[in-house]
């Protein structure tokens, strides 16, 4: 009888690699070093004591490898491709949620909305500093009591001569705690407006989040705003309205779509594993009916979230990529993440819910993917407003 072939090579039934060209697999392939030297070791004890050791050096050292706003240009941003992003989110969420959930909010939310819609000098401040890891940001969007409908969100700025006071509170804010700068959102009398905030103004403050169950590996922060005082060049000097933040989102969103199918192909790996060699009934489980049917119903997702991810990322490349076609990624593949993750629990059985093993963690972690950064329910009737032509969002 043949030698096996290793789990790698079998994990390519598909020939999905053939998707990426030489360059991407070394993207690819050096964030997957990063994170097997600097992160797996570590991130389940951080995940079951709810904190990140060295949070700030670890982000220097991703800053270091080049992933912070690696999609953006100039500032000291890599200027890479959204394919070559893409695969750097699944690398870093095969690892843990939280961590690419850092690096999404750094590069996506927080430099992505200055580097859009910042002034030269914000962009110049604040960039360069971010992109190599040495300063942190956040993104402050979500509140209290508003989360889908940020539109009537609460948080408010108002002028006062050539500053502004910043009043409010915004919620569920990855990487809160530990940020130099949060990107805000406020009301003004002339509509919404971004501010550029150092977290070091009076008035400001960041109380962390505990409590968690999901994204334990991520730190995770209230921001409140108590008659905070800005200069005029805080505020994002031409966007109004929603166009400012959801444009972040989407971009957000996008590495998403890439991340959750990590944590899904991190949970498959263990339940492969695993069923090669837990026996029951005198021989391994893996060849069992039951089992190899699971197994193969969660390759078979994880392939065709692979599939619409590389889509996706080519058409961003190519500047044709819709917004409803990232909800439509994001609806799809972390929905069957979670669902893999769950039935890679099932084979683990008992053992799935230990922490020696990284399902339960990717399960965990995936509930909060599942609703953040746009509901299921948000998604879903993007996409269905897109088919029908008809919105039903009231």
């Amino acid at each position: 009888m043949s030698a096996i072939p290793s789990l790698q090579t079998r994990l390519d039934l598909a020939g999905l690699d053939d998707l990426f060209t030489a360059d991407e697999r070394i993207v690819r392939d050096s964030v997957r070093t990063m994170c097997e030297r600097r992160i797996d070791p570590y991130v389940a004890d951080w995940f079951e004591r709810g904190e990140i050791d060295d949070i700030r050096g670890l982000t220097k050292e991703l800053g270091e490898l080049g992933v912070l706003g690696m999609h953006l240009t100039g500032y000291g941003c890599a200027g890479m491709s959204a394919v070559d992003y893409g695969l750097a989110c699944l690398e870093l969420e095969a690892s843990d949620s939280g961590i690419r959930s850092l690096v999404s909010v750094q590069g996506s939310l927080a430099m992505f909305g200055i580097w859009r819609w910042g002034s030269e000098e914000q962009k110049q401040r604040w960039l360069p500093d971010m992109a190599a890891g040495t300063a942190i940001g956040c993104f402050g969007l979500t509140e209290p009591d508003h989360g889908s409908d940020p539109g009537s969100m609460r948080t408010n700025a108002r002028r006062d001569g050539d500053d502004w006071i910043l009043n409010g509170a915004k919620m569920w804010i990855t990487n809160g705690s530990a940020a130099d700068v949060a990107v805000v959102w406020a009301q003004t009398d002339e509509g919404i407006r971004g501010f550029a905030v150092p977290t070091d103004t009076p008035g400001f403050s960041a109380p962390l989040i505990k409590h968690k169950m999901s994204l334990r590996a991520s730190v995770t922060s209230e921001l409140v705003f108590d008659n905070v005082r800005l200069p005029a060049d805080a505020v994002f000097p031409e966007v109004r309205g929603l166009k400012g933040p959801l444009s972040c989102l989407n971009e957000a969103r996008y590495g998403i779509v890439w991340g959750a199918l990590g944590a899904a192909r991190s949970a498959l790996e263990a339940a492969i594993t695993y069923a090669g060699e837990r026996e029951q009934f005198g021989k391994p489980i893996a060849g069992f009916q039951l089992t190899q049917a699971k197994i193969a119903e969660m390759y078979l997702e994880y392939a065709k979230g692979l599939l619409l991810a590389n889509h996706l990322g080519r058409r961003k490349d190519a500047h044709t990529l819709r917004p409803e076609q990232v909800s439509l990624g994001k609806l799809n593949n972390v929905r069957e993440a979670l669902d893999i993750c769950r039935t890679a629990r099932t084979i683990l059985g008992a053992n799935g819910i230990s922490l020696e093993f990284p399902v339960i963690r990717h399960m965990n972690n995936l509930e909060s993917v599942l609703t953040y950064e746009g509901t299921v329910e948000m998604h879903t009737l993007v996409v269905g407003q897109s088919l029908t032509g008809l919105p039903a969002f009231r």
